[in-house]
């Protein structure tokens, strides 16, 4: 199995991101205004003064597939055989991947000050992107040549796929300018773990089926970052090897009316990885034997693993990370009039910064006291559409959550895993969605001027006072 994980890695810069959580959106959540840095944490003469996860992790990961290639990919991982059937060879047909992990380590947070709401944050997170594309005839040769017709083929294999992790330690701060008008930012120090990235320009094959061996050809670039041998755990530490920075702002505008619009440049950043990285041109080829044995999946990954490390050369490069910009729109109504069920949805429209992914959700929570349960919907220029939910419990010092943004996907894989079954339930894209968290705040409670006995009411914040020296205000 360790070899087809080469597979599930022919990914691709041209796939649209199908990867954020926007359940948490307008919930307040210590997770929310970390990822949206103008949205606040705290509610005066409710919430304590300080709020953790207290290291129990908070994350969100999602990964999905969409193409001919589903089945495929299921049977092999639950039922250990492959199902060829949807695959169409020399028609140019290719799959979409994307893979996204999102893992808060710590999250810390204090209010400063009363006089424009101020709130100083601490965090630090691990993350992975992965995305690319790779084509049906890249599968179907892993069992096997027998469902090639001919014996000469030419581009079948032009796969690609990009791949980075890294550690991310963040600053954030939020200040109330007036009644309107909210600013925020978080700064990031970034650590990249790992980089790859494969572009196959040019493939060529030749099969022997007689022989049950093949004469393969590949050109094009790999870029590798630098790991001193093998992969061990304490690769995955925070170290300086390969450093970056990121910047996240945000803007939140309360209208008279009562509509609340965000607008967020989220994760504009960049890792510059180490000099002693390596850039692989390659263009060479290689005979893959036992095509036809059960060592097929072992044999091909060596070889191909082979031709793309040719043509090395070591030097550093400088990869963004994925950057989004956002903005949306929140109402809140009452259900009834007794305003015991409040619906409070949001529309929302993020796009990459970096790539061509688009992707549109509407958020839909209803909250019954201190519980609230949501259904998001999302749909992208992939021509993907989503479903999923969120259960959430939060007080004013209390926040816990759980749910996914793709249910229905979400469920299908893990019907498939536990009856080791590949059918694909007639959805367009096979995935997974799951995403966890909690926080609590502790210390003196914020009190109101008025009656503050606790913590100094303080002045307006920085943003605040250039504010209204620019502005000539006091608001």
């Amino acid at each position: 199995m360790k070899k087809i994980l080469f597979i599930f890695l022919l990914l691709s810069f041209s796939v649209k991101i199908f990867g954020q959580q926007f359940s948490q959106y307008n919930t307040g959540s210590l997770y929310d205004s970390f990822e949206n840095p103008s949205q606040k944490a705290f509610i005066t003469d409710s919430s304590k003064q300080f709020a953790s996860n207290f290291l129990l992790p908070t994350f969100n990961a999602n990964f999905f597939i969409t193409g001919d290639a589903q089945a495929t990919l299921k049977s092999r991982a639950f039922a250990n055989k492959y199902n060829n059937s949807s695959l169409l060879i020399g028609q140019g047909k290719f799959n979409h991947m994307d893979v996204h992990v999102n893992a808060y380590l710590l999250m810390f947070k204090m209010f400063s000050s009363l006089n424009g709401d101020v709130e100083l944050g601490f965090a630090a997170q691990t993350k992975a992107e992965g995305a690319g594309v790779f084509t049906d005839e890249s599968m179907a040769i892993l069992n096997g040549p027998g469902s090639f017709k001919a014996n000469n083929y030419s581009d079948i294999f032009n796969d690609s796929y990009y791949f980075q992790s890294y550690h991310q330690v963040s600053f954030t701060y939020k200040e109330r300018i007036n009644k309107h008008f909210t600013l925020g930012a978080k700064l990031s120090v970034l650590m990249g773990i790992q980089y790859e990235e494969l572009h196959i320009n040019h493939s060529q094959i030749v099969l022997d089926k007689p022989n049950d061996s093949a004469i393969l050809g590949l050109s094009g670039v790999y870029y590798s970052s630098y790991i001193p041998g093998h992969l061990v755990p304490r690769d995955y530490l925070p170290t300086f090897r390969n450093p970056g920075a990121s910047i996240s702002l945000g803007a939140t505008y309360r209208t008279e009316d009562g509509f609340i619009i965000q607008g967020n440049i989220k994760d504009f950043g960049y890792i510059h990885w180490s000099g002693r990285s390596h850039i692989y041109a390659f263009d060479d080829i290689s005979t893959i034997n036992g095509l036809s044995s059960n060592k097929r999946e072992g044999n091909i990954y060596d070889e191909v693993e082979r031709i793309t490390h040719g043509g090395v050369s070591q030097t550093s490069f400088t990869t963004p990370i994925d950057g989004r910009a956002e903005l949306s729109v929140n109402q809140k109504f009452w259900i009834d009039d007794n305003k015991t069920f409040r619906y409070m949805p949001t529309l929302i429209a993020s796009k990459q910064l970096f790539y061509p992914g688009f992707i549109g959700a509407l958020v839909n929570p209803v909250q019954y006291k201190n519980y609230t349960v949501t259904v998001t919907t999302t749909y992208n220029d992939l021509k993907l559409f989503g479903i999923g939910g969120q259960f959430m419990y939060q007080t004013p010092n209390f926040d816990f959550y759980i749910g996914s943004d793709r249910g229905r996907q979400t469920a299908s894989v893990i019907k498939g895993a536990l009856s080791k079954s590949s059918s694909q339930s007639n959805l367009s894209f096979s995935g997974a969605d799951f995403f966890l968290g909690f926080a609590l705040k502790i210390g003196p409670v914020i009190e109101h001027p008025m009656n503050a006995s606790s913590i100094p009411t303080g002045e307006k914040g920085f943003l605040g006072r250039l504010w209204g020296r620019i502005f000539k205000t006091n608001d």
